[in-house]
């Protein structure tokens, strides 16, 4: 039997006014020593300031990508500190998860928006020449202040929305490794995996009020992911489709936007409920075609062509879509008129 090595975030914070609980439970996980704050600009003011006053910690910006800001201060960091708290959205969180694992120290999470899954899980998205991820560790705190996530632009909720109900095709892409090729299938990982999604999906109306639903949403696809091992539970041909989006276009569209679209193409080529997918997409305020996404039609038709060869993922996609054959299942889900 294959050992397997799970790791869970320790504790997770969720509520109105969470944020100013960090110093205490950073107290309590029994964190010590020099703290960094790992912020953009704007969510410095949104959280960064009152965290870096809780844990009187020193404040790095990020301005730059994932890998460069690790290249330019790992060395840093490593000499000065015991522990990174990441106060920001996706990029700002990714870049505290690969620096700390970099250096070999634990990360807070606290995110500022909710728009993806990467608040909790053990992977880092990264560009190069192309998009891929990487296996960190986990976040041993993530603290979600719902007062400021709730505030944050309701685009970004509804993105998170979209990356969440996602998870329908991933989960469905990744069974069919599994009877298609016998890849390795995780039952419970999948299963809470589908159960964010289908909580997201029943709960669109109520999401705008209460954004806890949500950040639990995430933070258990994140979950998923860490006791599966690999980001299986949460992305599929969906993904491949969003990362190809991110290299085509001069200016994509936001990542759960992205792979929402994508899903209501996924799911009709599983022969799943792929216009219940599209109404609860619009219900949350998600795109559900390119026009909505800003994205010309011929991109995304490139896109649904060149998916499959992202990255080495078994996939609905198998062996990839001819043009025709994109062009056609994209007028088909109306995602191009």
């Amino acid at each position: 039997m294959v050992i397997k090595h799970i790791e869970l975030p320790w504790r997770v914070v969720i509520g109105d006014g969470a944020i100013e609980s960090t110093g205490e439970v950073v107290k309590e996980l029994g964190l010590k020593g020099n703290a960094l704050v790992v912020a953009g600009k704007t969510t410095l003011r949104v959280g960064g300031e009152t965290v870096a006053k809780e844990l009187k910690a020193d404040v790095l910006i990020i301005e730059d990508s994932v890998e460069r800001e690790v290249e330019k201060n790992l060395e840093w960091v490593k000499k000065n500190f015991s522990y990174i708290a990441g106060v920001g959205g996706g990029s700002v969180i990714d870049a505290g998860k690969f620096l700390a694992y970099n250096a070999g120290i634990p990360l807070v999470s606290i995110p500022t928006s909710a728009s993806h899954d990467g608040i909790t899980s053990p992977r880092v998205s990264l560009k190069g020449r192309r998009p891929y991820s990487v296996g960190v560790h986990s976040p041993v705190c993530i603290i979600a202040d719902t007062r400021i996530i709730r505030n944050s632009p309701p685009r970004l909720i509804a993105s998170g929305c979209a990356d969440a109900i996602s998870n329908y095709t991933a989960v469905l892409d990744w069974k069919l490794a599994r009877d298609e090729k016998g890849e390795y299938y995780g039952d419970y990982a999948a299963s809470l995996s589908k159960l964010s999604a289908r909580i997201v999906m029943k709960s669109a109306d109520k999401i705008k009020k209460d954004v806890s639903i949500l950040v639990e949403a995430l933070i258990s696809s994140g979950v998923a992911i860490g006791i599966a091992g690999s980001s299986r539970p949460c992305s599929g041909a969906e993904h491949q489709f969003s990362h190809a989006l991110d290299i085509i276009c001069r200016k994509p569209a936001l990542h759960g936007d992205q792979c929402g679209v994508g899903t209501i193409m996924m799911a009709y080529l599983h022969k799943a409920d792929w216009e219940g997918i599209r109404n609860s997409l619009k219900r949350v305020g998600a795109p559900t075609n390119a026009r909505e996404l800003g994205i010309p039609d011929e991109k995304i038709i490139k896109a649904l062509v060149m998916a499959n060869s992202i990255r080495d993922r078994y996939t609905i996609l198998r062996g990839g879509l001819k043009e025709k054959e994109a062009e056609e299942l994209a007028i088909e889900t109306e995602v191009i008129q």
